[in-house]
């Protein structure tokens, strides 16, 4: 079964800073895994609530913990950081265009 597309960590939120990248990433590999919040903050060793305000780009997640979600997910630490190439295309596209 394929997971729908997601959004940003709020529907609204476009994706600017690296805390809304990691939020949508988190989120995006947890769900294509198959976990619950609460699954993966076992296999992470953090709390479900915290997993819930990461998705939710609510709170600053230090190294450690980043490193931890990765481990637990299955996935290279930076590519938690790395921005979706929806976005990327998107930020490409507008960066190019000169204010008038």
């Amino acid at each position: 079964m394929v997971a729908p597309p997601l959004q940003g960590p709020l529907k609204s939120t476009p994706l600017h800073s690296l805390r809304d990248v990691l939020a949508y990433n988190v989120r995006a590999y947890r769900v294509q895994r198959g976990l619950s919040q609460e699954k993966l903050g076992f296999a992470a060793e953090l709390d479900r609530t915290f997993i819930s305000q990461v998705e939710r780009a609510r709170v600053n997640v230090s190294v450690d913990n980043i490193e931890k979600l990765a481990r637990s997910l299955e996935v290279d630490p930076s590519s938690l950081l790395a921005r979706p190439e929806k976005a990327k295309k998107r930020k490409s596209a507008t960066e190019g265009k000169i204010a008038k």
